[in-house]
């Protein structure tokens, strides 16, 4: 009998040739994969240290480069509007008031309404000969070139949309000729509204990087 034949069994099962069969013991699939899964983990945290690690030497490549775009950006500390040329009040306003239409009393009910929203009336009658009945909108404002910038736009929320002539007088009154498609000054509120805009500081000249 072989030394490779298995006590008991004789010679019945004799081992012949010269490969034998090797006593494995059976894997255990649970630790098996707890190692790949702990593997696993394993790398994950070396990968995200590596990052950190990474992000700490280079001192954070995006905020820095975020911050040295706001570094490039020179913006005021506080965004404040230049202001405006200053607006005389209606108060310090002379209005002439002057009718180049066929109806007759106009002049004198637009100075009355004129003279309760504050401006101050001048003289009243009708238009002069190059203005009479040739005026054909709403009205003409007219005054010197330097009121231009300021009684002009003042007396303009009154009639809105009335066009704006200089000439070479020489006093700070302005004259307010009516046309003949004149009906009413613009209402007392839209005339308000429209001064608060116009006394609005001008925007701020924007910043862009």
């Amino acid at each position: 009998m072989s030394m490779l034949t298995p006590p008991g069994m004789g010679g019945k099962y004799r081992i012949t040739g010269d490969k034998y069969p090797r006593m494995r013991r059976p894997r255990n699939r649970r630790r098996t994969i707890l190692a790949v899964a702990a593997s696993i983990v394993a790398l994950g945290l070396a990968g995200w240290g590596t990052l950190q690690l990474i992000d700490v030497f280079t001192g954070g490549g995006k905020r820095t480069t975020a911050a040295g775009r706001g570094q490039g950006c020179a913006r005021p500390a506080a965004a404040s509007a230049p202001p405006r040329a200053a607006l005389p009040e209606p108060g310090k306003i002379k209005v002439n008031v002057y009718n180049a239409t066929p109806r007759s009393g106009l002049a004198k009910s637009t100075a009355d309404e004129l003279k309760k929203r504050g401006f101050a009336i001048g003289e009243i009658g009708n238009a002069p000969k190059e203005y009479d009945k040739k005026v054909k909108g709403s009205g003409v404002l007219l005054g010197s070139p330097r009121a231009v910038a300021g009684a002009l736009p003042v007396l303009g929320t009154q009639l809105k949309g009335a066009p704006r002539k200089t000439d070479t007088r020489k006093g700070a009154e302005v004259d307010l000729i009516l046309g003949t498609a004149f009906k009413k000054l613009d209402t007392k509120k839209d005339a308000d509204r429209a001064l608060a805009v116009l006394a609005e500081p001008a925007p701020a000249p924007s910043s862009k990087c």
